[in-house]
């Protein structure tokens, strides 16, 4: 097949409405605008969200809430997933995204303590909480901070 042998599929193109041509065109007239008002006027056109001078919707629900743009999103990991590591393995960032673990590390990646370790394990990631570095600890293993 060559580049001039390419052809659209049948169905996937048109040919483009011509409007304003006379009134044989069924487009003539108006040109679809219909009479008169806004929509009709040339370079007509409203914002987004504007709804003819109501009060527009989001303007009327309640706001409640704070969204603080400045917080660090910290992916947490429970103690008992890192079993699929083979005993005495160094588990980083990137041993998780390969285990698939994690799929992105955001901010930083945080070990919790649910689940059950059986595995002697060095850990190295961004923070522990204080029991999930005990049960790592317990199970002859290393938690690092990094």
């Amino acid at each position: 097949m060559k580049l001039h042998e390419l052809t659209a599929v049948p169905g996937s193109t048109k040919e483009a409405k011509r409007i304003g041509r006379g009134h044989g065109s069924g487009q003539g007239k108006t040109a679809g605008k219909g009479h008169k008002g806004q929509k009709a006027r040339a370079g007509r056109g409203f914002r987004a969200g504007f709804e003819g001078g109501q009060m527009p919707l989001q303007r009327r629900i309640p706001k409640r809430g704070f969204n603080n743009i400045f917080a660090k999103k910290i992916v947490s990991i429970n103690v008992g997933a890192l079993e699929c590591f083979e005993n005495g393995a160094v588990v980083d960032t990137q041993a998780l995204i390969d285990a698939g673990l994690v799929k992105t590390v955001c901010d930083g990646v945080k070990i919790l303590s649910n689940g059950k370790l059986s595995k002697s394990l060095t850990v190295k990631v961004n923070a522990f909480s204080a029991a999930a570095k005990e049960k790592i600890e317990a199970a002859g293993g290393k938690a690092e901070v990094i």
